[in-house]
């Protein structure tokens, strides 16, 4: 090979690799304590929405993120449903730096995942003959950044497991 070739190889290696592997449903639940009750009342609800991410290593350069979305809904004082999904992936990322990492693991990931962990959330609400949720759109930069201030005013540093 020549110098040109080898160089251009060697930045081959180095350069920023990001490819989604896998999605998947980690955990689903859904629970409507009430029912049948509830299709019988006024329908008034009020929605709580719990987002959560983690992630963790896994060999080489594998990463599984999974994104928690709980959902409770209330008809008035009474739980009408519970439903919750942990919807994961798996995503292959080299050689980016530890910022870079943190930022993709913690805000580029969890948005890739969002669109079917609504999706999923939405089909299983129908399914339970609830009226469907239409989550809106979740900016996970600003969530990422939040955090950052959080950690940072705790005196804790951003990790990758």
């Amino acid at each position: 090979m020549t110098d040109q070739q080898n160089t251009a190889a060697n930045e081959e290696e180095t350069a920023p690799q990001f490819s989604l592997q896998r999605i998947y449903v980690r955990d689903l639940s859904f629970e409507a304590p009430k029912s049948p009750a509830i299709f019988r009342q006024q329908w008034e609800p009020s929605v709580g929405l719990d987002l959560n991410t983690r992630q963790k290593s896994l060999e080489s350069d594998f990463h599984e993120v999974v994104l928690t979305l709980s959902v409770t809904v209330k008809n008035g004082d009474e739980v009408a449903f519970i439903a919750e999904v942990q919807q994961a992936g798996i995503f292959l990322i080299k050689n980016l730096d530890d910022a870079s990492m943190s930022h993709t693991l913690g805000a580029f990931c969890p948005n890739i995942l969002f669109p079917y962990a609504r999706e999923t959330l939405d089909s299983l609400v129908t399914r339970g003959s609830f009226p469907a949720l239409m989550l809106a759109p979740v900016n996970f930069d600003a969530l990422y950044a939040q955090e950052l201030q959080r950690m940072q005013a705790a005196g804790e540093t951003p990790t990758v497991q």
